[in-house]
């Protein structure tokens, strides 16, 4: 019970902090984060640089806010995506069951035959990296898991007496299952959500390492750790920096994930 608490606080002031520093980028950052001053190229963390320069020169601290930035968009954006593909997908699946359901679950199968970042690279690789190219992209390759647990939850709720009595007094079915099924699958769906926007915060960092995510100029997290590894012995703070703002936010979200699903899961509540 002391755990719980605990792993929301550090989550959510992990997470406030990231997301600060995302919105303050989109009004403001101590230099511009395209700016290049070769004269200033490779310098270590001083009053002027907090945390240093890059091979050209450019203000790291300025870039990882606007990397944050960058990545909070592609997560909230992509979440959004994948949850409401697949959240749509999974009710219609649960309460119409028979051949609908059936063919919702293979293509869902097929999909999840992939892992989510390599079907996301393979679409990237049609599409081009671009930043809506990548939430397309991990939106359709995450959207499959939230069938299935929204799916889940609707088979269960959809025997309760609520169901029944909302046909019984003349409800349309789709109202029934939008006014009174999809309401109790809310709790696992924030849950997954939650899970899910730290998988997006890895894989665009991942993507763009790899050179398909949002194109250079533009900061992002993953170019910045691609582009330190060459002067990773003259330069460390180039990796470090958005390396721990990786983890950071990973932590966060994870300590967040983690108390939620202490309390949505009646199981976790009995223990």
């Amino acid at each position: 019970m002391i755990r719980q608490p605990a792993n929301m606080i550090i989550g959510s002031i992990l997470l406030i902090f990231i997301g600060g520093m995302a919105l303050l980028a989109l009004i403001w950052t101590p230099y511009d984060p395209a700016a290049i001053k070769l004269v200033a190229r490779l310098k270590p963390p001083s009053p002027d640089y907090w945390l240093g320069t890059d091979e050209f020169g450019r203000d790291v601290v300025s870039r990882l806010m606007a990397g944050a930035s960058q990545s909070m968009i592609v997560a909230v954006l992509t979440v959004a995506l994948a949850i409401t593909v697949g959240t749509i997908t999974g009710l219609i699946a649960g309460y119409t069951r028979g051949l609908v359901d059936r063919i919702l679950m293979v293509f869902s199968d097929a999909l999840l035959a992939f892992p989510g970042t390599l079907l996301a690279l393979g679409l990237m690789v049609i599409s081009g990296p671009n930043k809506y190219g990548i939430i397309l992209a991990l939106g359709i390759a995450y959207s499959p898991s939230v069938l299935r647990v929204v799916r889940a939850s609707v088979l269960s709720a959809r025997e309760r007496e609520y169901v029944e009595a909302s046909r019984v007094i003349g409800n349309s079915e789709a109202a029934t299952m939008f006014f009174h099924v999809l309401p109790n699958c809310i709790a696992p769906i924030v849950v997954l959500a939650t899970s899910m926007f730290g998988w997006v915060v890895l894989a665009e960092s991942g993507l763009s390492f790899l050179g398909l995510g949002v194109p250079p100029p533009a900061p992002t997290w993953g170019n910045m750790l691609s582009a330190a590894r060459t002067y990773i012995e003259k330069a460390p703070w180039l990796g470090l920096a958005p390396g721990i703002c990786i983890s950071m936010t990973l932590l966060g979200i994870n300590l967040l994930g983690d108390a939620l699903r202490d309390r949505f899961d009646p199981r976790m509540e009995q223990r």
